[in-house]
């Protein structure tokens, strides 16, 4: 008798389990599913986006730091300007200076930043930024690369929405 009793806890335990089971098994499959199909629809896109991003904050700042009258917003150069001519003006502002050099770089690095905190008021957004300016400073060349490399990534999927 505590036999069969045993059988019939022990088949209600692996039929609820098998309840429970199924549904979270099905969502973390869709969830897989559709991480797969967010990558295959729009990771091309964002590959391209990359450079043109890492692109348009170099040039940004750069006509910042010269005072360019006619430079455009960060958004501007990403969406209107095709990436051509962004490379050209690039080259243009940097004046002989490669766009693989330090001072591209911390460019770079000081757009991205700055879009950022483009929503905070001005004063907070001029404090931050000089700890920006600060901190670019103190990192090696590796480091600095890397932050700017995430920084345009999270730019880039922020152009895509």
């Amino acid at each position: 008798m505590k036999i069969k009793l045993l059988n019939h806890k022990i088949k209600a335990f692996l039929f609820i389990s098998l309840l429970v089971s199924t549904p979270l098994q099905a969502a973390q499959s869709q969830t897989l599913e559709m991480n797969q199909w967010l990558k295959a629809r729009f990771g091309a896109q964002h590959q391209a986006l990359i450079p043109i991003v890492a692109v348009a904050d170099m040039l940004y700042s750069c006509q910042q730091q010269k005072k360019k009258a006619e430079s455009l917003t960060i958004k501007a150069l990403i969406t209107q300007l095709d990436k051509n001519t962004l490379a050209e003006q690039l080259i243009i502002c940097l004046a002989g200076e490669s766009p693989k050099s330090d001072t591209a770089l911390n460019y770079g690095l000081k757009a991205c930043f700055y879009e950022q905190f483009s929503h905070l008021p001005l004063a907070e957004k001029q404090q931050k930024m000089a700890v920006v300016t600060e901190t670019i400073a103190t990192l090696s060349r590796r480091e600095r690369q890397k932050s700017f490399t995430q920084c345009v990534t999270d730019q880039a999927i922020h152009y895509l929405r």
